[in-house]
């Protein structure tokens, strides 16, 4: 997956490839600002999966937006989001992206926390 937008560093040795999912019914913001010389924000409505490229090391800040506000909500390492299960950090085909009998129907429903999903 390329990002044409904010690509990350030229030094990353190793990218994952990682998704978060807005189970909440709020808009939020997604950025990753621990990585030197790049800076990653998107916006993540309410239901959506997002999909992105990351350096392990990379932590995802969750903030959840209310009029004129944000409030970090959630930290989560970028290792947790990873929707890769191959140690190199190749990415799989894209059977992984479909959805599977082994995700439990709660897994689906909105909550008032924020919910990171793995397996997108």
């Amino acid at each position: 997956m390329a990002q044409i937008f904010d690509p990350i560093p030229n030094n990353a040795q190793k990218v994952l490839l990682c998704c978060y999912v807005n189970a909440t019914s709020q808009i939020q913001i997604a950025r990753i600002t621990n990585i030197p010389n790049w800076y990653f924000e998107r916006v993540v409505f309410p239901g959506q999966r997002l999909v992105f490229e990351a350096v392990p090391s990379s932590l995802l800040e969750i903030h959840t937006g209310m009029m004129a506000s944000a409030i970090l909500s959630d930290t989560i390492p970028c290792e947790r989001l990873r929707i890769d299960d191959d140690q190199d950090g190749m990415i799989l085909d894209d059977s992984v992206l479909e959805p599977t009998q082994d995700i439990p129907d709660t897994i689906h429903a909105r909550s008032s926390t924020p919910l990171a999903v793995a397996t997108c």
